[in-house]
């Protein structure tokens, strides 16, 4: 029998373990579990060159719950210790053996680097005991501390190769003793590790069914899937694994709209498949849902750092050795292999859009309500995506025809470039409220198209930066005669005074609203009166709405409206004519509701005089007549 200390730098490791080694006490488990796989994995690799004699046998990995005995146990089959290699790996703290291991056989498959994996078991509990038989010939250990730096070491009659490790459950971590807590556990962190792992739970005792001292079986179960499709080579999937693959991530989500597979070798290791799921409308849109892997070991759902940002949108798997991870695993490390990894990703997502667009443009159109926001989203971030999106991005226009931007240029290129040489682009952001401004831009042999998403006002701001002689201009921001370029010669039928009577007649006081009033000469069907938005003050609000920082007190600014008075709409010659001062006003005022209503600011008590005023109009009319 062997007594000694446990060799540390100091007599604090154990609280030091207990209170700051991982964050998250449930982290044991996966450590715990990643030892008993390392164990399975270095006994294949050992067999497989010889140097492990005997039948591997089952390699599997039990997880035992004991209710009575307030114990959890985790049972491997693997390589398993001998009283020296336990006196070397164990009571060596910081001591990796899975790192001395990879360094000899340069086994890529061993998860664990840094040794303190085993000493998480502390966290949770008052005392561990570890029972080992070697692959080697010789007997079984026993090794056992209680949190102090004293141990205990000797042989004993262990017949099973591999490794039992007993935690004995403290009173603070008793919800470890909770069968559906461990189920959870292993099903967030060990789902797709490669040994087949099995819970089950013994030792609580039910008075009526069974006698004191007989313990309760509860089937075995495996919980993980030990093949999962990230490790296998694109070319013997089908389209249906990969979508069962996404139900088992994603069980309650609509089949995604297409997949990546990601396996690189060269010159970092990377596999896994990345997934574009649907998304109708901009406020679906969450973040988080990509999962990293080492090794097949989840690690974390936060991985900003090797997903590009735009690319959070994307669901699936990635997992890789290459990627530094601190003790925990919880935050990535700085290093050159993920920003490799980042931009190879990105490149990957370019690269299949692009082919999608090349070879299947249809299909790309039809998924376009949920891909522009990805699209548009890496346009704005990434310059490099921004270069090989700038083929596959497409605009819908109201009449349903997409148009890439270079398609766009050369089918507006003649009526919708202005005197600086810019090719405008009109865009609506809502096509049924913006009707009579559309219908009014298509009948000028203007295209429209449509941004209405949640990114498109910071992608239109973004373009204009980042495209040459491009500019935005919404189908409302002026009178149609004025949106590619100002026309100042817009003469009405009117005599001077009749337009100066009509401007006094229009200066309305609206609450919430800076109104200001033009004469102008449309052409006689244009409506009689016409709301419309500057487009860069409107566009000034919108982003001190949504972006805050300098441009926040322009939300706090009045909406603003020119409201251009058509003065060749026949409705004028009559109105003008209108000796009922009082209806003459109405008049006026309803037309001028009607023109603020088609762009959605007519609201509240406005909206309520608009009503009663128009209702109060048409019986009067009704009077006359009678």
């Amino acid at each position: 029998m062997q007594k000694g200390q446990i060799r540390v730098q100091t007599e604090n490791i154990f609280p030091i373990i207990k209170k700051f080694l991982y964050s998250d006490h449930e982290i044991f488990l996966r450590e715990l579990v990643s030892n008993a796989v390392d164990a399975s994995q270095k006994l294949k690799t050992l067999s497989s060159i010889g140097e492990a004699k005997g039948e591997l046998g089952e390699l599997r990995i039990d997880v035992v719950l004991n209710i009575k005995e307030k114990t959890l146990s985790i049972i491997d089959r693997g390589v398993g210790m001998t009283g020296e290699e336990v006196d070397k790996y164990i009571n060596q703290v910081a001591f990796s053996g899975a790192e001395e291991f990879m360094e000899k056989y340069k086994d890529a498959n061993i998860i664990g680097h840094f040794g303190l994996g085993f000493y998480s078991s502390f966290m949770v509990s008052d005392k561990v005991e570890l029972f080992s038989k070697s692959h080697k010939e010789g007997s079984g250990v026993y090794w056992s501390c209680d949190g102090s730096p004293e141990f205990e070491l000797y042989d004993v009659d262990y017949n099973e190769r591999g490794t039992k490790i007993v935690l004995h459950i403290n009173e603070e971590s008793k919800e470890f003793l909770d069968a559906g807590r461990i189920k959870t556990i292993l099903d967030r962190f060990c789902k797709f590790l490669p040994v087949p792992i099995f819970f089950s739970e013994t030792g609580e005792e039910k008075a009526d069914e069974k006698k004191e001292g007989e313990e309760k079986e509860v089937a075995e179960k495996s919980i993980n899937n030990t093949d999962p499709i990230w490790i296998k080579k694109p070319a013997d999937l089908t389209k249906e694994d990969y979508e069962k693959f996404y139900k088992e991530l994603y069980p309650f989500n609509e089949t995604p709209l297409f997949w990546i597979h990601l396996n690189v070798d060269y010159p970092f290791n990377l596999t896994g498949v990345l997934y574009f799921p649907k998304i109708k409308q901009s406020y679906e849109i969450q973040k988080d849902k990509i999962q990293l892997y080492c090794n097949q070991v989840f690690v974390t759902d936060e991985v900003k750092d090797i997903v590009p940002e735009f690319l959070m949108l994307l669901q699936g798997v990635i997992d890789s050795p290459d990627i530094p991870l601190n003790v925990s695993r919880s935050y990535l490390q700085g290093d050159p292999n993920v920003k490799k990894i980042n931009a190879h990703i990105t490149k990957k997502v370019a690269d299949k859009l692009d082919e999608i667009f090349r070879n299947e443009r249809n299909s790309l159109e039809e998924k376009w309500e949920s891909l522009g926001l990805f699209v548009k989203y890496g346009m704005m971030t990434d310059d490099k995506f921004l270069e090989k999106a700038n083929k596959f991005l497409v605009m819908e226009d109201t009449a349903g025809k997409f148009h890439t931007i270079e398609e766009y240029k050369t089918a507006t290129d003649t009526l919708q470039k202005n005197k600086e040489g810019k090719q405008v682009i009109l865009y609506t952001t809502n096509p049924v409220q913006q009707d009579a401004y559309i219908q009014a831009a298509v009948k000028k042999g203007y295209t429209v198209v449509k941004m209405e998403t949640l990114v498109d006002a910071a992608f239109i701001n973004t373009m204009e930066m980042k495209w040459e002689n491009i500019s935005f201009v919404r189908v409302d921001a002026d009178i149609v005669d004025n949106l590619i370029d100002k026309q100042e010669s817009n003469e009405s039928i009117l005599s001077k005074e009749e337009e100066t009577r009509l401007k006094e007649l229009f200066a309305i006081q609206i609450a919430e609203l800076h109104v200001t009033t033009e004469v102008k000469g449309l052409s006689p069907e244009s409506a009689p009166v016409v709301a419309t938005r500057p487009e860069f003050m409107r566009r000034m609000k919108d982003m001190g709405v949504t972006g805050g920082g300098m441009t926040a007190f322009y939300a706090q600014m009045p909406d603003e409206v020119t409201l251009t008075v058509n003065g060749n709409h026949p409705i004028y010659q009559t109105l003008l004519k209108q000796e009922n001062t009082e209806v003459q006003q109405k008049q006026v005022r309803n037309l001028a509701d009607l023109a603020l209503l088609s762009q959605g600011l007519l609201k509240g008590n406005d909206l309520t005089n608009f009503i009663n005023r128009s209702v109060e109009l048409m019986e009067g009319e009704k009077q006359v007549e009678a």
